[in-house]
């Protein structure tokens, strides 16, 4: 991506027709990231559940949540991320006013031209907007481009916990943000 695109990224709020467009930007995102650290059959039955058109319409349709898109230029989905209200952790059982940072996905050709902190601050301003004080996220542990990104977004490690792609355990680490 030239440069002097990178500035027109523009965002908005996803509907229900973006949902084929961002089951297949979150299943290859997922892919490439995770696919490495699981067998195929085991990618497969987490991107089905996860990734398929209706899980993505879910999503979107899903009123504790707002999906929003970055598109490029040429009108081309380009990453996604979700709000979620609602999601809980122990490690932040303790505070009130928070509201998750989820699935901040970024075309793999896009990556490193600023896209996933345009989709930040955009979700960051929401929950502000919202009344929200505080932002948590979840992180793979051996994703550690990701974890770099979140610290210069100012996000703080304060937990880890488990979770299941395929039938396969892995680590999480829990990030936390004051607003």
């Amino acid at each position: 991506m030239a440069a002097a695109s990178r500035s027109l990224i523009t965002t908005r709020e996803a509907r229900l027709d973006d949902a084929a467009h961002v089951a297949h930007l979150g299943a290859h995102v997922f892919t490439v990231t995770y696919g490495h650290s699981v067998a195929a059959h085991e990618l497969q039955a987490y991107l089905d559940e996860a990734y398929s058109v209706e899980a993505c319409a879910s999503d979107i349709a899903d009123p504790n949540k707002d999906l929003i898109l970055a598109i490029d230029p040429e009108g081309i989905i380009v990453g996604f991320g979700i709000l979620t209200r609602g999601s809980k952790e122990p490690c932040i059982a303790h505070l009130e006013d928070y509201v998750e940072l989820q699935r901040l996905y970024v075309s793999t050709a896009y990556q490193g031209f600023g896209v996933g902190k345009i989709l930040a601050k955009q979700l960051e301003s929401m929950a502000r907007e919202q009344g929200f004080r505080y932002m948590w996220l979840g992180v793979w542990e051996e994703n550690y481009k990701a974890q770099k990104v979140y610290e210069k977004l100012s996000y703080k490690l304060i937990g880890k916990r488990d979770f299941v792609v395929g039938g396969v355990l892995q680590t999480g680490l829990i990030m936390l943000k004051e607003l």
